[in-house]
């Protein structure tokens, strides 16, 4: 009998053994995967657009919305607006109640668009937004900037009525369709110019 419970222990410490051999290549994969998005966090983070936060309040003057944004911006991108290709990006607000006997009752919709271009003669980038401008140094300044909405007038103060629950809804894109022609092909076969966020939507009772 002990013979065979030798053999019997014998037979099963092979099987042990391998098993703690996987495990210990996972493991080193796992630390080795961790490790390279330490040392490379352009590859482990995404790129695009998200909203971070958003709110919607009254003013003097009517009502204002703030937002956040986080934006990752490929190097392709960059690159693009530095041969001279202006990006547009449009920021789209809309504010919608909802009816159960029809469609839903939307008294709010806005958009503003945002232009970035660069100078190579002055070496600077400028962000507008219709007639107004902002000039940088850097492209990473302009992209600080533009993640950030602060005092845009979406709608008056009547504009909603009151105990009403309203949903209110935002969202960031690249507007490729104002890209040039050759550019706006490449943005339908590739995800490089594939930059949109999406729709962040919140509950408000004014």
């Amino acid at each position: 009998m002990a013979t065979g419970e030798s053999m019997s222990v014998a037979t099963k410490l092979p099987l042990t053994a391998g098993l703690a051999a996987r495990l210990s290549r996972w493991a080193f994969a796992l630390l080795a995967v961790l490790a390279m998005g330490a040392l490379f966090p352009s590859i482990a983070r995404a790129d695009g657009i998200s909203v971070r936060n958003a709110t919607l309040q009254l003013a003097d003057d009517g009502w204002q919305l703030e937002a956040q944004f986080d934006m990752q911006f490929n190097a392709r991108l960059e690159e693009a607006v530095n041969r001279g290709v202006p990006l547009f990006f449009v920021v789209e607000f809309e504010i919608s109640r909802p009816r159960w006997y029809w469609f839903d009752e939307k008294p709010i919709q806005a958009s503003q668009v945002y232009k970035i271009s660069y100078t190579p003669l002055l070496r600077q980038y400028r962000l507008s937004v219709g007639n107004l401008y902002q000039n940088f140094t850097r492209f990473e300044e302009v992209t600080r900037v533009l993640s950030r909405l602060r005092g845009w007038h979406v709608a008056d103060k009547g504009a909603f009525r009151k105990d009403q629950v309203y949903q209110a809804a935002l969202r960031m894109r690249l507007d490729t369709a104002q890209l040039p022609k050759p550019f706006q092909l490449n943005a339908i076969a590739s995800r490089d110019w594939t930059l949109e966020s999406d729709w962040h939507r919140w509950s408000i009772t004014p």
